[in-house]
């Protein structure tokens, strides 16, 4: 991983070099009203967790919470549902083919596809809701 945070170093120190150089040639064809800005490097404050943060973000990972998938659903009477049995075949709102719905707590946060993981069934998340979205749907 080193070589390849070199080779972008150097790729990221090329661009700066031929940006220098293009601003300069600007500047020297007669533009000398233009100026180069100096620009404090971004940083991700985000990773920066304080210890009373990291305590109450450890409180809340090991509450457990349900997670499902849904095929499909249907809508029946009663009168119906008593007359199923073994063989029943029960029509639902999905088409063949058509993604999974992945609910947390019955909230959905996204889509996916079933897999078959060492003789057991899988879901491979292939659309995952936003967290604004998801919020938005709270609402």
């Amino acid at each position: 991983m080193s070589d390849d945070m070199d080779d972008w170093a150097a790729a990221m120190a090329e661009q700066a070099e031929s940006e220098a150089d293009t601003i300069s040639g600007t500047a020297a064809s007669g533009m000398d009203d233009v100026q180069v800005a100096e620009l404090d490097e971004l940083t991700d404050s985000s990773s920066e967790i304080t210890g009373e943060e990291r305590r109450k973000l450890d409180t809340i990972l090991d509450i457990p919470v349900t997670i499902s998938m849904e095929v499909g659903r249907s809508l029946i009477s009663i009168r119906n549902l008593l007359q199923l049995n073994q063989g029943s075949v029960v029509e639902l709102d999905r088409v063949a083919g058509e993604p999974l719905d992945v609910l947390v707590n019955g909230t959905l946060i996204a889509h996916g596809e079933v897999v078959v993981v060492n003789d057991k069934f899988g879901i491979r998340l292939t659309d995952v809701i936003s967290q604004i979205e998801r919020i938005k749907k709270l609402k």
